[in-house]
C-alpha cells in the first residue's frame, strides 16, 4: 500500500506538465483574418493571394577556419535568436587565396517554416530593426526578381536576447523572406500589410 499511495502524486505531477495548444501567433492571426480577406478582393481567387513561405537566416562566419569555437558561438545565438537549431554551413569549392578548402564549415544557417516563420517576423519588425543604428526603413529595392526580399543585420546585439557581455564577436547575418508572391510588386504589398518597415521613397514632383 505505501508504493501504491506514493505513486499516486507523481503521475499527477507528470500530469500537470502537460501543456494545451500553443496560441495563434499574432501576425499569423493578423494575415488570417484581416491581411488575406483584404487581398483575394483583388487577386479573385484564394489561392492565389500571397503568403510567407518560408524564412532563411544565414549568419557567415569567415574566421571560424583559423577559430572554431567563434562559429560554436554564433551556432548558439542563431538558436537563440530564432528558436531553432540551426545547420553548419560548409565551403562549397576550395579557394587558395583565403586558405580555403572545400567542405570546410564556414557558417550556420536556419529555415523557419509555419509558426516559426510568423513569430520571428513579428518580433523582426517590431523589436529588431527599429533598434538599427539610424534606422531610416528598410530599402524597398531588396527584392530579387522572384518575390523574395532579403535584408542584412550588421550585428547579432539588435536581438534583445543576445546580451553584450557574453558575445564572442560581434557578427551579421543574412535575412531572406521567400513568398508565394508571382512578383516584387505583389510581395512588397504583402510585406507592407504585414508590418514590414519600408523606407519611403519621396516622388518626383
Amino acid at each position: 500500500m505505501a508504493k501504491t499511495e506514493k505513486a499516486a502524486p507523481a503521475k499527477e505531477a507528470k500530469a500537470s506538465k502537460v501543456q494545451g495548444p500553443k496560441s495563434l501567433p499574432r501576425l499569423k492571426e493578423k494575415y488570417q483574418k484581416v491581411i488575406a480577406p483584404k487581398l483575394v478582393t483583388k487577386y479573385g481567387n484564394p489561392m492565389r493571394v500571397p503568403k510567407i513561405e518560408k524564412i532563411v537566416v544565414n549568419m557567415g562566419v569567415g574566421q571560424a577556419t583559423q577559430n572554431a569555437k567563434l562559429l560554436e558561438a554564433a551556432t548558439k545565438e542563431l538558436t537563440i535568436i530564432a528558436g531553432q537549431k540551426p545547420v553548419t554551413t560548409k565551403a562549397k569549392k576550395s579557394i587558395s587565396n583565403f586558405k580555403l578548402r572545400a567542405g570546410v564549415p564556414i557558417g550556420c544557417r536556419v529555415t523557419l517554416r509555419g509558426d516559426n516563420c510568423y513569430y520571428f517576423l513579428d518580433k523582426l519588425f517590431t523589436i529588431v530593426v527599429p533598434r538599427i543604428r539610424d534606422f531610416r526603413g528598410l530599402s524597398p529595392k531588396a527584392f530579387d526578381g522572384r518575390g523574395n526580399y532579403s535584408l542584412g543585420l550588421q550585428e547579432q546585439l539588435v536581438f534583445p536576447e543576445i546580451k553584450y557581455d557574453t558575445v564572442e564577436k560581434v557578427q551579421g547575418m543574412n535575412i531572406t523572406i521567400v513568398t508565394s508572391a508571382q512578383n516584387d510588386g505583389e510581395a512588397y504589398e504583402l510585406l507592407e500589410e504585414l508590418g514590414l518597415p519600408f523606407r519611403k521613397i519621396a516622388k518626383k514632383a
